[in-house]
């Protein structure tokens, strides 16, 4: 029998009431390193892609009538429409072949024909959905562009993480990563993804924490059309999706106590079973998951089951906060700098003064680089896209401090000639600044903002003071999300008007 990888592997349906070419299949399928079932007729394969998923189906157009088998297809493509199906008779016409794919089969045989024919066709299906998981491992990619930032950070701290990622990435060993919220676990779990084997095929990232309560098993493991009220259609859950590529699994300790049972049972068989099967499905996914919370003690205290954190515990990973790795915050800044500026980082690093490094350098950052990343953004919104000093740091960074400065020892980049003035010798004035805005002279009091100036200053405190939390900050500031959404883009569109 040929050695199949799991996500290589495809579950067949066959379909045809000839007893010696149905026993045939049985035999030949599985050497070529696939799971058949086989049926004598159409009903029985009616019922069968009713209660099991199949990846490819072959199936004989003219059983106990002329069109059977384009009924079998028929309701193939109602509940399973991914699934590949293949038409093969010895009555082959135009008219018929025509039909066929019009309901959606993937190709069309004429009996008699060789099983050299037929593995030749499920080689192009095995490659087609090769090219689909490569396709949705290149959006996972772009995803992960557009979200948090590459590993950065050449610390002492951070070399037995990066030695970590050379080692264990390569391989398909499970790993559990540990460390305070924000300090990016996320991050390192792509970067793991990335020096695997499984680079071209998906990574499929999952918060346990936002998980629906009623509907989490389903969301993980899928499940099948009718198996519950509003179950209209079949669903591929997360393992599915993630089949030959790697599943993270985000806030471990936030999963249900049921489901640490079903995922015990993936981790000891490689089966998963939907919803509404009775079947089980045979995946190959590699699991990477991570928590902020201290397992062992959960454990303890019987919210966590021991036998599943010894299966996830495989290879452990700890990622140290921020404030024991204060020699990366200059680069960690210039990095999250030009991507809100969507600017090559050279272009963007001269923009951060000394002063600004200085006050961050000293900063505790409880939310580690998270916080980081949010106040580059801040910092880039309200300085109008210029230089960031002091002044346009988030306030609680400025805030005088107790603690004696941590000195800088590594190097700044030299502030460009004339590009900017340094001004930094108080903590920022109670408003925060607006670049550009218009003022109106009132004789009196000197220049004062617009209503309209006022109103935006007050939401970018609040917004600062949520730590750059959009939905914290519409709920406090009473208005939907939307609506603060489209506020400070109308601000940035206003800012980048008015420096040009």
């Amino acid at each position: 029998m040929a050695t199949t990888p799991a996500h290589n592997r495809l579950r067949i349906l066959f379909v045809d009431d000839e007893t010696h070419l149905r026993e045939f299949m049985r035999s030949e399928l599985p050497r070529l390193g696939h799971e058949v079932t086989v049926c004598a007729d159409s009903k029985a394969g009616i019922e069968t892609v009713k209660k099991q998923t199949f990846d490819a189906a072959i199936l004989d157009m003219r059983m106990e009538h002329d069109k059977a088998g384009l009924q079998v297809l028929a309701a193939l493509k109602q509940v399973a429409p991914d699934t590949e199906a293949v038409i093969m008779t010895g009555y082959g016409s135009t008219e018929t072949a025509v039909e066929a794919l019009r309901l959606g089969a993937f190709d069309y045989l004429t009996k008699p024909c060789k099983l050299t024919d037929i593995e030749a066709l499920l080689l192009r299906i095995q490659e087609k959905r090769r090219l689909k998981h490569k396709t949705a491992a290149l959006e996972s990619r772009v995803q992960a562009a557009e979200g948090p930032a590459g590993l950065i950070g050449a610390s002492a701290a951070m070399v037995p993480v990066q030695q970590f990622i050379q080692r264990v990435g390569p391989t398909d060993g499970r790993v559990l990563i540990t460390g305070e919220t924000g300090t990016g676990k996320e991050v390192v779990a792509r970067a793991l993804y990335t020096a695997s084997k499984r680079a071209d095929m998906p990574f499929v990232p999952v918060n346990c924490g936002a998980l629906t309560q009623s509907l989490a098993e389903s969301q993980l493991f899928g499940h099948k059309k009718g198996a519950f009220t509003g179950a209209d259609k079949d669903h591929k859950g997360f393992f599915e999706v993630a089949n030959g590529g790697t599943l993270f699994l985000d806030e471990l300790g936030e999963l249900d106590k049921n489901l640490q049972v079903k995922l015990l049972r993936f981790l000891e068989a490689g089966e998963i079973q939907r919803l509404g099967e009775s079947q089980p499905i045979t995946v190959d996914v590699r699991v990477i998951s991570a928590t902020n919370k201290d397992l062992r003690q959960m454990v303890a205290e019987g919210h966590f089951r021991e036998d599943l954190l010894y299966r996830l515990n495989m290879f452990h990973v700890h990622l140290p906060p921020l404030r024991d790795r204060r020699e990366d915050i200059p680069e960690l800044a210039r990095h999250a700098l030009a991507r809100h500026a969507k600017r090559p980082v050279e272009s963007v690093a001269h923009l951060i003064t000394p002063e600004a490094f200085q006050v961050m350098v000293n900063h505790e950052f409880k939310g580690n680089v998270r916080e980081l990343v949010n106040a580059m953004e801040y910092a880039w919104i309200v300085s109008g896209g210029g230089a960031i000093t002091p002044d346009y740091l988030p306030r609680e960074m400025v805030a005088p401090r107790a603690a004696a400065p941590v000195p800088m020892a590594y190097p700044v980049p030299a502030p460009a000639p004339a590009a900017y003035p340094v001004a930094y010798a108080a903590p920022p004035a109670p408003t925060l600044p607006f670049p550009g805005a218009p003022t109106t002279d009132t004789g009196a009091g000197g220049p004062t903002k617009s209503l309209a100036d006022v109103e935006m200053e007050y939401i970018l405190q609040v917004y600062a003071k949520n730590g750059m939390n959009k939905q914290k900050t519409s709920d406090e500031l009473g208005i939907s999300l939307k609506t603060l959404y489209n506020k400070l883009h109308k601000y940035e569109e206003e800012r980048q008007r008015r420096a040009g």
